[in-house]
């Protein structure tokens, strides 16, 4: 390990833990929370409060510096207790990648207008990578990108379709991936924008973003040539800064649900009664909950694992990949087993269990589905075994 977890970060933790479960939890049943996530006057209402009690944007030093990313699991992992807290604390997707990203990248000029105003919770943003797949466009594999970018003068000329792109209604801040003649390129806009057309917010089974998951027609859009972020071809590397901590993020927050999940289910476990004892008493339930605390402690140690090693300095591709196939999947395990357990509660809305198992399940295959994970690797493996001397 490269360091123990300072005592400023564990008190960190636990305020956002405090935090969460005696204001965010309370939320949860709010009228203003849609199949499309919580309204805009929801999250600002949130984010207020959160600000107050001095947990908005935790993991975002005042000097501008990050928690390593030891400590950001640490607290990422609480402020996912509840659904509802990384919108609250500013921890959630895509922000919170956007924010690394512009933090390493972008300009001071363009951390001035763009970074600024999502630290400090009053903005959203979305990350336009992603396109159609009836035309052919970029979604687990970006080197099919269409969205094609041309130089005119002093701006650059956007033109393409997008699509999943979460949290793109509301958002005041977009960074817009294309494809110019040496290759992808990034670019930061103000958002909304004429030329930026929300064809429609799609349906999907999770509920816990801000502006849901839609589909984007970009329509000669012109962006000044000082908001390119970076140099011209150098999205897809700048895109790898971003997704390694990004996939880790994910990882963080939903461990955080699921550890809710489990204290619920446990809950119920304890106090219903079947068959003349409690159903923690019957074996099929008890061996359900102990392998939940045994995928929960592999997520855990796996998370910490991958954050060291991000914490070392490397770009962490494979370990990213393997840590999110391993926690994705162990905790769909323990989403699953808590519904099961709860019976007809657990597929209620009585409970938040219900959501956690909905959101996880999505996880599996945002910022990369199991499977394409497992083909990353094996690939690396072929290279790797050319490169040694197996016989």
């Amino acid at each position: 390990m490269n360091g123990p977890i300072s005592a400023a970060a564990q008190a960190l933790a636990t305020r956002v833990e405090t935090f969460v479960r005696e204001v965010v939890m309370p939320y949860e049943q709010d009228r203003r929370l849609g199949p499309h996530g919580p309204s805009e006057e929801l999250v600002m209402e949130m984010r207020a409060k959160a600000r107050d009690a001095g947990v908005l944007t935790p993991h975002i030093l005042e000097d501008g510096c990050h928690l390593s990313q030891r400590e950001t699991a640490l607290v990422l992992q609480r402020s996912g207790l509840s659904p509802l807290g990384p919108v609250a604390l500013n921890t959630m997707a895509p922000d919170e990648g956007n924010m690394y990203l512009l933090g390493k990248i972008a300009s001071p000029e363009q951390k001035d207008r763009f970074l600024k105003p999502l630290v400090s919770g009053e903005a959203r943003s979305a990350f336009f990578m992603t396109e159609p797949a009836t035309e052919g466009g970029a979604g687990s594999d970006p080197s099919m990108m269409q969205t094609r970018c041309v130089p005119d003068g002093d701006h650059w000329v956007i033109n393409g379709r997008k699509a999943f792109i979460t949290g793109a209604q509301g958002a005041r801040v977009g960074i817009v991936m294309a494809r110019s003649d040496d290759g992808a390129c990034m670019f930061l806009v103000k958002l909304p924008d004429p030329a930026i057309r929300i064809e429609r917010v799609l349906d999907t089974i999770d509920s816990s973003m801000p502006g849901g998951h839609s589909v984007v027609a970009i329509e000669n859009l012109r962006v000044p040539a000082s908001q390119m972020l970076g140099a011209s071809g150098e999205g897809f590397a700048y895109a790898q800064i971003r997704l390694s901590p990004a996939r880790l993020s994910h990882c963080m927050r939903w461990l955080g649900g699921c550890i809710r999940a489990n204290e619920i289910a446990t809950a119920y476990a304890c106090r219903r009664h079947a068959f003349g004892k409690p159903l923690i008493d019957h074996e099929g339930v008890g061996f359900m909950l102990a392998d939940n605390l045994i995928d929960l402690k592999q997520a855990e140690l796996m998370i910490d694992w991958c954050a060291d090693i991000l914490d070392g300095g490397a770009l962490g591709t494979a370990e990213s990949s393997m840590t999110k196939v391993a926690v994705s999947e162990a905790l769909m395990r323990v989403a699953d087993r808590c519904v099961q357990v709860m019976g007809g509660t657990g597929v209620s809305g009585d409970t938040i269990v219900e959501q956690i198992f909905r959101e996880v399940r999505a996880f599996r295959i945002y910022d990369g589905p199991t499977e394409v994970h497992k083909w990353s690797l094996a690939k690396k493996i072929k290279r790797d075994s050319r490169g040694g001397n197996a016989a």
